[in-house]
C-alpha cells in the first residue's frame, strides 16, 4: 500500500485535531463526519493501489486419471477490480483500526498446460485465458502513533488479507483442467492475493512512517518569522477519537526549537455549536500572543507615511489651525509621520471576539533642507475588536477600531492642543493605521495542514481562550488523483 493510501485517513488523524486534555496551543478534535470521509478515501485509494496488480506466477501440477501428470502454469495474474461492501474504521487504546469486510475482487490471467505420460509418448499442450471472481475477501490493518522528538513515529501493529471463496472461469480448456484449477490452484491463488496486499499494506506504513518523520518542525512564514508544529506529547486514543497537540507558537526565524510551558489540565470541547463539522481546530490566544511578540522584538511594526491620498497633510501649512507653533516655526515645509507600536500589543479571545490594545507613538518629522527633524511624539491607545476568518488554509483577522485616547508624549514645538489633535489622529487610525495592519493581517498564517488537504465551509467559535475552527476538509482533485506532498501548506 502506498503512503497516498493511507495518506488521507492518516490527514485527519494526523493533522492537530484532538479533544480532550491538550498539551500544545493549537489541538482539535476529529467527529465521526470525518472519521467516515477518512475511511471512504482510505478505501477508494487503498482499491487504486491493487488495481492493476499483477501477481507473481503460479505453478502446479497434479496426476489426472487416464491422462497422466499435467503441468499447469498460472501467468499474467492481474486484479482487474476491487469492490468494497462493508468497512469500518476505530480508535481505541490498541490503535486505529481499519478494516474491509465483504469485498470482492476480479482477477485475470493466462493458463497453458502440457501433459506427458506412457500412454501419450509426444505430450499434448494448450492455452488460453481464465477469470477469477474472490469473494468474501476482509482486509484490515492496526496502527499505533507515538511522539518521537516532536515527530510522529507510526507503527504498524497488525495487518493481513483473508480470502473467502473464489470461482475460475475457463476460456478454453477441458472439463477436466478446469476442476484441476480449481482443486490444485484454488489455494494458491487466493495465497498470492493475499500475500500481495498484504505485502502492500506492510510497505505503505513504512513509506508513510518515512513521510510522518521528514515532517519539518517548523514552517517558514517570512524573513521574520516561523511556526512551530512539533508535536507535544503521545497522542490520545479514544473509542471515538485519536488526540494530538503541536506546540504551535511563533518564533524568530532560525531560532532553535526551545520546550515551551503548557496549558494542562485543558479540556477542549468536541462540540461545534451543533453543527456537523468533520474536525474542530482550537488554537490558544498565546500563538496571537507569541506573533505580536516575535514582530515586534524584531522591528516589524513601524513604518513611514510620506505618501498619502490628500498630500497636502502632509505640509505644515494644513497644520496652521490645528498646531499654529509648528506652522510657525516651519513655514510650509513638507512632513512625514513616524508610526511605531511601543509595546507588543496585547490579545485576548473572550467568549464573543478577539479583543486587542495596542500602543502606538506617532511621531511627527518635519523635512527641512533635507534634514528629518522629530518636533513631535503623540502616544494613541487603541482598543479594537478583531474579526477572525478562514481564508484558503490560512487562518486570518480584519481590525475594527472601537476606541483610542490620546497624550502628548513629547514635543519640541510647546504645549499641544490635543482635543485639536484628537480628530487628526482618528482620520489617521481610520485612514492609515488600520488599513496598513489589516492589510497584513489579511494574508493570515497557514494551520498545520498535510499537503493537498483544504479547509472547506468553515466556521468560527469563541470559547476563552480559545478560537475554535470548525470546518469541512477537502481533498484537492490534483491530489486526489494521486500527487500529494509530504506537509503542510
Amino acid at each position: 500500500m502506498e503512503p497516498s493510501i493511507v495518506f488521507s485517513l492518516l490527514f485527519l488523524l494526523l493533522a492537530p485535531t484532538c479533544g480532550y486534555v491538550q498539551e500544545g496551543f493549537i489541538s482539535g478534535v476529529i467527529s465521526n463526519k470525518g472519521l467516515d470521509y477518512a475511511k471512504e478515501l482510505l478505501i477508494e485509494k487503498g482499491i487504486a493501489s491493487v488495481v492493476m496488480l499483477q501477481l507473481p506466477e503460479i505453478e502446479n501440477s497434479a496426476q489426472v486419471p487416464f491422462v497422466g501428470n499435467a503441468k499447469v502454469v498460472l501467468s499474467d495474474i492481474t486484479i482487474k477490480g476491487v469492490q468494497v461492501n462493508s468497512s469500518s474504521v476505530k480508535t481505541g487504546e490498541s490503535g486505529v483500526v481499519v478494516a474491509v469486510s465483504g469485498a470482492t475482487a476480479n482477477l485475470s490471467m493466462r493458463w497453458r498446460y502440457s501433459v506427458s505420460s506412457w500412454l501419450i509418448p509426444i505430450g499434448i499442450s494448450d492455452s488460453g485465458n481464465a477469470s477469477v471472481e474472490v469473494t468474501g475477501m476482509q482486509v484490515g490493518l492496526t496502527v499505533n502513533l507515538r511522539n518521537q522528538e516532536g515527530s510522529l513515529k507510526l507503527t504498524l501493529l497488525d495487518y493481513g488479507c483473508y480470502v473467502g471463496d473464489l470461482s475460475i472461469k475457463l476460456d478454453g480448456g477441458a472439463s477436466w483442467l478446469y476442476q484441476l484449477l480449481v482443486n490444485a490452484f484454488e489455494g494458491n491463488i487466493a495465497s498470492a492475493v493475499e500475500e500481495a496486499i498484504s505485502e502492500k499494506i506492510r510497505e505503505g506504513i513504512v513509506n508513510l512512517d518515512n513521510s510522518l518523520q521528514s515532517i519539518p518542525k517548523q514552517i517558514s512564514l517570512d524573513k521574520t518569522s516561523a511556526l512551530n508544529v512539533s508535536f507535544v506529547g503521545n497522542p490520545v486514543l479514544s473509542n471515538s477519537s485519536i488526540a494530538i497537540a503541536i506546540n504551535g507558537l511563533f518564533t524568530e526565524k532560525n531560532e532553535a526549537l526551545v520546550s515551551q510551558r503548557y496549558p494542562k489540565g485543558l479540556k477542549i470541547s468536541s462540540a461545534c455549536g451543533g453543527l456537523p463539522k468533520m474536525i474542530k481546530l482550537s488554537i490558544h490566544e498565546n500563538v496571537f500572543k507569541s506573533a505580536s511578540l516575535v514582530y515586534y522584538n524584531a522591528g516589524k511594526m513601524q513604518f513611514i507615511i510620506d505618501e498619502l491620498p490628500d498630500q497636502a497633510i502632509l505640509n505644515t501649512a494644513e497644520w496652521r489651525f490645528i498646531v499654529p507653533q509648528l506652522y510657525k516655526r516651519y513655514p510650509n515645509d513638507d512632513m512625514q509621520i513616524h508610526i511605531s507600536v511601543s509595546s507588543p500589543p496585547v490579545v485576548q479571545v473572550t467568549y464573543q471576539h478577539v479583543g486587542a490594545t495596542i500602543v502606538v507613538d506617532i511621531t511627527i518629522n518635519v523635512l527641512e533642507d533635507g534634514e528629518v527633524i522629530p518636533v513631535a511624539c503623540i502616544s494613541v491607545e487603541v482598543s479594537a475588536l478583531c474579526a477572525v476568518e478562514i481564508v484558503g488554509n490560512n487562518i486570518a483577522g480584519r481590525l475594527r477600531l472601537q476606541n483610542f485616547s490620546t497624550y502628548l508624549k513629547w514635543s519640541k514645538i510647546g504645549k499641544l492642543h490635543m482635543n485639536l489633535i484628537q480628530s487628526l489622529m482618528s482620520s489617521v487610525l481610520k485612514t492609515v493605521i488600520l488599513p496598513y495592519l489589516n492589510f497584513k493581517l489579511n494574508r493570515g498564517f497557514p494551520l498545520p495542514i498535510i499537503g493537498g488537504f483544504s479547509f472547506q465551509n468553515a466556521n468560527i467559535l469563541y470559547t476563552q481562550p480559545w478560537i475554535a475552527v470548525c470546518s469541512d476538509v477537502l481533498l484537492l482533485e490534483d491530489y486526489h488523483l494521486g500527487r500529494h506532498s509530504a506537509y503542510v501548506s
